[in-house]
């Protein structure tokens, strides 16, 4: 075949495109296990974080496993969904992820430390550039947090990616979500500033929008689980 002609480009272009297609294709098939895997185990170690365990991926399942009792989906009344319980990776509640329309609830995650409940639920929202997300752990009276965790999908280095750092989630422990039985979440204030209705904790400094967006993702994300905390405000009064 004649090599300077047209023909031979195109036939040439179109088997290579299929060769790397094909190739392509077969990386992700083998890798795809080993990738959902992973980010099991990522998932897992935010939620450890959100209890105040920081362990490796290579300790994270064993920890989990550990820990985390029960999860489980609640519908808009606070109430587990029949069917929906479970404690490992493959049950609805740690499959589920927030804004899926075809979800049937909102996942919850029970874990046991010191003998003690501790209620963990997922966030989303948006921040300067692009999705931020994150876990509560709550105390089994349903108001006061036992501990954060925040994640993000691109905020500026030193500026709003400081919301997954240590001294940022530390400063939301023992703070309450509901203030005279009315849900009000925990503000994030601009530093130095104060909030006379809400239990507050102080932004990042020079990261006003990621600060506001989680702000906007507690009052919003944590306020679809007003019913089930007010179920377990009532129950341990």
């Amino acid at each position: 075949m004649n090599r300077e002609n047209s023909g031979y480009t195109i036939i040439y272009a179109s088997v290579m495109v299929i060769i790397v297609a094909l190739g392509l294709a077969f990386t992700h098939q083998v890798l795809s296990d080993r990738q959902i895997a992973n980010e099991n185990t990522d998932k897992m170690q935010q939620i450890l974080r959100s209890l105040n365990l920081d362990v490796t991926a290579a300790d994270a399942q064993t920890k989990y496993g550990e820990l985390v009792k029960n999860a489980y989906l609640i519908n808009n009344a606070g109430e587990k969904v029949e069917g929906t319980e479970g404690i490992t990776p493959d049950d609805p509640a740690f499959s589920t992820e927030l804004g899926d329309v075809e979800a049937k609830g909102l996942p919850v995650y029970e874990a046991q430390i010191d003998g003690s409940t501790k209620y963990v639920i997922p966030m989303s929202g948006a921040g300067l550039w692009g999705p931020i997300w994150g876990y509560l752990a709550i105390e089994s009276d349903g108001s006061a947090i036992y501990g954060a965790e925040f994640g993000h999908a691109g905020e500026t280095p030193g500026l709003g990616a400081e919301i997954e750092t240590a001294p940022f989630r530390n400063q939301f422990k023992g703070k309450n979500l509901f203030r005279e039985n009315e849900f009000t979440s925990v503000a994030v204030v601009k530093p130095g500033q104060t909030n006379n209705r809400r239990d507050y904790v102080d932004g990042i400094s020079g990261g006003t929008i990621t600060s506001k967006g989680v702000d906007n993702m507690l009052l919003n994300g944590v306020g679809e689980y007003r019913n089930f905390l007010m179920n377990l405000r009532t129950a341990n009064k």
